[in-house]
């Protein structure tokens, strides 16, 4: 290998599908992107209505972990949206309280 160690990096931008879902009070989420950039994800009720804020800023390549509790939230559907260098992911979860 002449020295070089092997680096497995993501090629893709993805959000991993939120685990547990259903959830009460927080559940965890992973995203992989390919290169260090700007990344927003946000939680959103079914209105449309901003609810939380996961993350935000500028984050290194690679897959990054995070928890979304939602304890002062009333019971129902959400959408965690992720924004990364154009793209866009989006998943529902399930607050069961």
């Amino acid at each position: 290998w002449n020295g070089y160690v092997p680096l497995s990096m993501p090629n893709t931008f993805t959000l991993s599908a939120a685990y547990p879902n259903p959830f009460n009070p927080s559940t965890s989420l992973d995203m992989t992107m390919p290169s260090e950039g700007y990344v927003s994800i946000q939680a959103y009720n079914l209105v449309g209505q901003l609810v939380g804020t996961i993350a935000e800023g500028n984050m290194s390549a690679g897959t990054h972990s995070f928890v979304w509790d939602a304890s002062d939230l009333s019971s129902g559907v959400y959408v965690i949206k992720a924004q990364y260098a154009g793209s866009v992911a989006t998943q529902k979860v399930i607050l069961a309280k």
